[in-house]
């Protein structure tokens, strides 16, 4: 045990990186690998993902949910130590407020910040930096955030940050900000980047944008000025709701922009020799199956053509009289005849059942499964690299990960 300390002291970090790809079940890391495979090569590559697994965890609630979670109980979990019920955020099963990482980091003397593709109030940055009884109650987390003293808040969310909250954000001294392009303005802490209404946009209908990755990127250069160190979570937010809608090539696009912010922090990492970075996801979402329908066979190929989100798709098939042709040229191939028929019964029916028949249609061109809308109990991988990285090789709790960050943190405050 001795040794244990002694090990841990020797390899703590000055900053730590969480980043949680919401929904990103195993499935999705391997059909990723398959979806940036160079078929010209004899070998499969190897992704991110591939190069820094160390472990896997298990992703249950507390009993009071059962074993499937939400992302909200799973956050808790991750950044307090604490199983809870889905939909908390960082209070227990009792309701009453759980330490967050974050919370201890500031406390701490480190900086501390978030950099999401969802809102930044929704349920994973919401349970590192504040507490609820519900995620649901997005206004009042909103609130809450003005007393975290976050020196870094990125993402969507405008509708939730009414003039008069934004006005006392300003008045705390943060800087506000709603274009990607004034992220060069700022070179200080702190600062609120709302840059969407709620969502920032699909990766797959702006495949230059890498917007996670700019933000990610902004985040270690404002965090970094901190001399004693900080405490960032990413989150790749919308692998996960593309895989409620069981959306394959929206899936994998959001996989590629996060596998970039990945990137952007190993490469951190690797420079800076004294930060950790650890990656896992929160649950599984969809059931994704690599596969399906008794044939094995899966067609990434497929994905790479289609060159919009389905629902963009739907949207201007429904806009235009000849919507044949647009929808061909969008999708990268060309239905059928009777598969035609279906989508023009659904074009009738509206945006949402046309996005729904073009989602099919591209698991059937793909070969790609799904068994559900919502979440599924599955482990999830882990992922880690720089000092205090061997902490999280082999099986673990979504809690165990909590509890090994906090031993990394510093003693005392600095």
């Amino acid at each position: 045990m001795a040794n244990n300390a002694q090990n841990i002291s020797q390899s703590r970090p000055k900053n730590i990186i969480i980043m949680i790809g919401d929904g990103m079940g195993p499935a999705y890391t391997s059909g990723y690998r398959y979806y940036k495979d160079n078929p010209e090569t004899e070998e499969v590559e190897q992704t991110v993902f591939d190069r820094l697994l160390v472990g896997m965890a298990s992703t249950y609630p507390a009993r009071v949910s059962g074993y499937v979670t939400d992302s909200a109980a799973a956050a808790t979990a991750l950044s307090t130590g604490f199983k809870s019920y889905n939909g908390a955020i960082s209070v227990d099963v009792e309701k009453r407020q759980l330490a967050t990482l974050l919370e201890k980091a500031k406390a701490l003397g480190l900086s501390t910040g978030v950099a999401v593709s969802s809102q930044v109030n929704h349920a994973t940055p919401a349970a590192f930096l504040t507490h609820s009884e519900s995620r649901k109650n997005y206004t009042e987390i909103a609130e809450r955030y003005l007393d975290t003293d976050a020196d870094v808040i990125l993402g969507g969310g405008q509708r939730y940050f009414s003039e008069e909250l934004l006005n006392k954000f300003t008045a705390k001294g943060y800087q506000h900000i709603t274009e990607m392009s004034q992220l060069d303005s700022v070179t200080t802490p702190k600062v609120l980047g709302l840059f969407a209404d709620v969502q920032l946009p699909w990766v797959i209908n702006d495949k230059q944008a890498n917007q996670l990755s700019l933000l990610t990127q902004k985040s270690l250069e404002l965090l970094s000025q901190n001399p004693n160190g900080f405490v960032l979570l990413v989150e790749g937010s919308l692998i996960d709701w593309a895989g409620h809608s069981n959306d394959i090539a929206t899936a994998m696009a959001e996989m590629d922009g996060f596998a970039h912010s990945i990137e952007v922090v190993e490469q951190f990492v690797r420079e800076q020799k004294d930060t950790l970075m650890i990656v896992t996801a929160d649950h599984n979402t969809g059931g994704l199956s690599v596969g399906a329908n008794g044939e094995y066979v899966w067609k990434p190929e497929v994905l790479h053509q289609v060159k919009a989100s389905p629902d963009m798709i739907a949207a201007q098939a429904i806009a235009a009289q000849e919507w044949q042709p647009i929808v061909t040229n969008l999708l990268g191939f060309e239905p059928k005849i009777q598969e035609f028929a279906t989508l023009t019964n659904a074009r009738m029916q509206g945006n949402e059942a046309m996005a729904i028949a073009l989602r099919k249609l591209i698991d059937i061109y793909s070969n790609t499964g799904w068994t559900t809308e919502g979440h599924t109990g599955d482990d999830v991988q882990v992922f880690a690299a720089g000092p205090g990285a061997k902490l999280f090789s082999g099986h673990q709790d979504n809690t165990d990960i909590a509890n090994k960050i906090f031993s990394l943190l510093p003693s005392s405050a600095q």
